[in-house]
């Protein structure tokens, strides 16, 4: 499964932002309407984590250049000083993503309110446990 993810997040696939959405929507949906019978909540919750980081990745791999992403996190609502620092940051993407500024600006809340759908979200719409 996160190979398939992998491959739909990837940079070099030719997917546009919201055709990504809908792909990886449709992914999800199929592969956790596949699983409902199973009881995989905590699974899911911690393929969640994974799986935001992974978008938050994706997000700032799309803002290629430092003034492009200081100004987005300006836009999201850090101190300027600290967007100049971290958007200057010579860390991986991966680690990136992880990072304090990146967690805490693009959260789950903004990638669901951006499109996205969360893997715990669809098994909670679909599963027969309680």
């Amino acid at each position: 499964m996160k190979a398939k993810i992998k491959e739909l997040t990837s940079r070099s696939n030719g997917l546009g932002n919201e055709r990504r959405k809908t792909t990886l929507r449709q992914y999800i949906i199929g592969w956790v309407n596949y699983f409902k019978l199973a009881d995989i909540k905590k699974l899911l919750i911690s393929l969640d984590k994974w799986y935001g980081r992974r978008l938050r990745m994706v997000i700032w791999k799309q803002w290629k250049r430092n003034v492009t992403r200081m100004r987005h996190l300006i836009n999201l609502g850090v101190d300027k000083f600290k967007a100049h620092e971290w958007a200057n940051t010579r860390k991986s993407y991966w680690h990136t993503a992880n990072s304090f500024i990146l967690s805490t600006t693009i959260t789950t809340e903004r990638l669901r309110k951006a499109g996205y759908l969360m893997l715990s979200d669809q098994y909670r719409k679909v599963s027969t446990k309680t």
